[in-house]
């Protein structure tokens, strides 16, 4: 294993002190592994899979997990039951904690761990959106969305500036899980030891101070922001802080406390050796005042025409009312702030396009949390596993459009001619 750099061990004995012996012991064991369980898609049965543990102290959907269990592997993590997540990256969602109604942004938030625990806390209430600048990073965090069966959630990549200046007020709650110089997965991932060098803090400390501004302004009066990395050093973490407050001098520290992570100054760096999980830190920042959240409304997305809504009452008269057009996509999402000129991924829930006269229900209506009143087909696991690789499966007793389902949950959309089931799982995601 590549030791820890020098420098790092010089300045954690300056932090640490006698602690240091103990922090250096803890490099030595297992490093903690999570998962979090999705309480609006969970197993009819309470299925949980193998080496699920006792519960994260400060998330009550959280989970430790064995090293060996995998979990990951399973079709019931593609269809979005639990997310695989180091128990103390749960804890900045946690210390934010929206609350059903608001509007909510994630703001540097690929892979969409963070993202996808805000927006469970909402439970399909008010708005989330998500931002990653990293194109091929947002395309995972749109299909970490999807998979989780997020309907509220606009996801787009663009850089903080641009947002800032397009939604001044426009949030509740800010979630900033600043690019960092990740000394928090030393233990994790022991390659990254390799990358860092002394220099690494100052540099992400100037990038943070910069998204940390753009973050601000995006914060109504009254609301409350976190900032968190993934790193234990106090330039990036206190020190990025208190510089932040003094150019934002209408921002304040707020205490939290949760089981597990008290902070009575507002600030928390999480250690291995102290807690029950990797490196990490976590501010809670208030604005002073008191408005509401001001997001302009959105008027660049083309509205679904006859044709189309007459599809989809057709395939299923139950179906939400569609709010925009995405390209040929229907989508619904009621509350969408002006998205002009950004690369936008995904607009709430996904309907499905007109092919033709005919329409084709997409994916994510499948996965979500308000899947369509289809007839369902209840797989075994290993025809999960058969369907999640686009194989095509028996199914007795049903036509048309149905809803293949592994204990309860949806896994995506199949269509039944002749007792078998054509599979409808999309190509890019088959195993």
């Amino acid at each position: 294993m590549t030791t820890l750099p020098e420098k790092f061990i010089e300045r954690m004995a300056g932090r640490l002190g006698d602690e240091l012996p103990a922090f250096l012991r803890s490099y030595e064991e297992p490093y903690w592994r999570g998962v979090r369980l999705n309480p609006l898609k969970q197993p009819e049965d309470g299925w949980l899979p193998r080496g699920v543990d006792e519960t994260v102290p400060w998330e009550p959907t959280g989970r430790y997990l064995s090293l060996d269990s995998d979990a990951g592997a399973l079709p019931m993590h593609e269809a979005g039951a639990y997310y695989l997540q180091e128990p103390s990256a749960m804890l900045p969602a946690a210390v934010l904690n929206p609350q059903k109604g608001e509007k909510v942004l994630d703001l540097c938030a690929a892979p969409g761990g963070k993202t996808t625990q805000l927006a469970l806390r909402l439970a399909g209430t008010g708005l989330i959106v998500c931002n990653e600048p990293v194109g091929k990073r947002a395309q995972i965090l749109s299909r970490n969305v999807e998979r989780m069966g997020i309907p509220n959630a606009l996801v787009v990549s663009a850089m903080p500036r641009q947002l800032a200046d397009r939604w001044p007020g426009g949030f509740d709650a800010v979630q900033v899980d600043a690019p960092c110089s990740g000394e928090g997965m030393f233990r994790r991932h022991p390659e990254t030891r390799d990358e860092w060098t002394p220099e690494s803090p100052a540099g992400c400390a100037k990038r943070q101070a910069e998204i940390l501004d753009c973050a601000a302004e995006m914060v109504r009066p009254g609301g409350r922001m976190v900032y968190s990395t993934c790193t234990m050093n106090q330039e990036e973490n206190e020190d990025t802080v208190a510089a932040f407050l003094e150019r934002r001098p209408d921002f304040a520290l707020q205490p939290f406390s949760l089981p597990g992570a008290d902070a009575p100054e507002g600030m928390l760096t999480c250690y291995p050796h102290r807690m029950r999980g990797e490196g990490h830190f976590v501010a809670l920042l208030v604005r002073r005042g008191e408005d509401e959240a001001r997001l302009p409304a959105d008027v660049s997305l083309p509205k679904p025409d006859k044709q189309q809504i007459k599809a989809l009452r057709d395939f299923c008269p139950d179906a939400p009312q569609p709010t925009a057009a995405l390209g040929d996509t229907l989508v619904c999402l009621p509350l969408c702030p002006d998205v002009k000129g950004l690369k936008v991924l995904r607009v709430g829930l996904h309907l499905g396009q007109l092919k033709g006269k005919v329409f084709q229900p997409d994916h994510a209506w499948a996965v979500s949390i308000t899947p369509p009143p289809l007839p369902r087909v209840e797989l075994t696991e290993e025809q999960a596993r058969l369907y999640q690789s686009g194989e095509v499966i028996p199914a007795q007793g049903v036509k048309g459009y149905v809803l293949p389902v592994l204990k309860g949950l949806p896994l995506g959309f199949g269509k039944v001619s002749d007792g078998m089931m054509k599979n409808h799982y999309p190509k890019g995601l088959r195993r």
